[in-house]
């Protein structure tokens, strides 16, 4: 046996091993998805996150009531609850629809174990969030909702980073940023949470794809 295909048995045991800890066929396709409906549906809900926001500042720094009053707000906030809800779909069916498909193509099951581990440890992060983010309104603070939701994505990211693909870590840590960014300049927050949810998901999306997805052989390890 030569050293060439020692090398060859090596890898081939390392690919089997990383299948069976690591959900490798998620695919970047439903990054860019994401990364346009995320880009859509900030565009859709600017004027009414910044009705909210402004509401806000105005009514801390006089102590007035609110400038929009009660109904207002509940309709702002119930458009801005169904956008990111539509969002939230088109992402997640994106996300399914696309990661099915490649695994078909790579022999590897959507719902195995590695593919089970990967989602109880994104969930966990991302439920407290969202529980988080919706208290956030309910105490009238949305200026804060965009560096939330950044930072528990990034850190569900981070967290289930070694169930699948390298690029998720990187993916997350720069959400973390972005979030941390957020939170000091409130005035840019939407413009911060478009770049992480959108341009940052289509930069990772497409590197993913060209990378693992259009190569020589499809299926490949990262």
């Amino acid at each position: 046996m030569t050293s060439n295909d020692r090398m060859n048995d090596l890898a081939h045991i390392r690919g089997l091993m990383d299948r069976s800890t690591r959900f490798l066929s998620l695919s970047g396709l439903s990054g860019v998805i994401a990364g346009v409906a995320a880009i859509i549906g900030a565009y859709l809900a600017r004027p009414h996150y910044l009705a909210l926001f402004w509401d806000d500042r105005i009514r801390r720094s006089s102590l007035a009531p609110s400038p929009i009053g009660s109904d207002h707000w509940e309709e702002h906030l119930g458009f801005l609850l169904i956008d990111g809800a539509i969002v939230l779909l088109v992402a997640i069916s994106g996300a399914l629809w696309f990661t099915w498909r490649r695994g078909r193509r790579t022999g590897q099951g959507i719902w195995d174990a590695s593919a089970r581990r990967l989602v109880v440890n994104t969930a966990v992060p991302l439920i407290v969030g969202g529980f988080f983010c919706l208290a956030l309104f309910h105490y009238r603070l949305p200026g804060l909702v965009p560096a939330a939701t950044l930072i528990f994505y990034g850190l569900a990211l981070f967290h289930a980073s070694k169930f699948t693909l390298d690029e998720i870590r990187w993916l997350g840590l720069s959400e973390l940023v972005l979030g941390l960014v957020a939170l000091i300049r409130l005035d840019a927050a939407l413009l911060i949470w478009t770049i992480g949810f959108g341009v940052l998901h289509i930069f990772y999306g497409a590197l993913m794809y060209y990378r693992y997805e259009r190569g020589p052989a499809e299926g490949d390890l990262p």
